[in-house]
């Protein structure tokens, strides 16, 4: 198991480099969009402003420098930013 630093929209969490971004975000208290959990919509569409992700195939359209979370695994320490202000529930589980 590999621990990684997941920075989203300035805001640190600790994270693995084995599940999606999206379940993660999710377990540290984060509501991002998202509609299908397979690449097929492109709700999950975030910035990847640094690090590197092991992104799966996906149906979607992706503009360069942007990942899909529902498909994309973190390899390092990443940073994403969401176009829109994620909200965080008070309780923050560690990953």
């Amino acid at each position: 198991m590999s621990q990684v630093a997941i920075r989203v929209n300035g805001i640190e969490v600790h994270g693995n480099s084995r599940e999606p971004l999206l379940t993660q975000l999710e377990k540290a208290g984060f509501q991002p969009e998202y509609q299908c959990r397979n690449g097929m919509c492109g709700a999950c569409r975030c910035k990847l402003q640094s690090g590197a992700v092991d992104q799966q195939d996906s149906m979607a359209f992706i503009a360069p420098n942007e990942v899909l979370a529902c498909c994309s695994v973190p390899k390092s320490n990443v940073e994403v930013e969401f176009d829109y202000q994620l909200q965080q529930q008070e309780r923050q589980a560690n990953l």
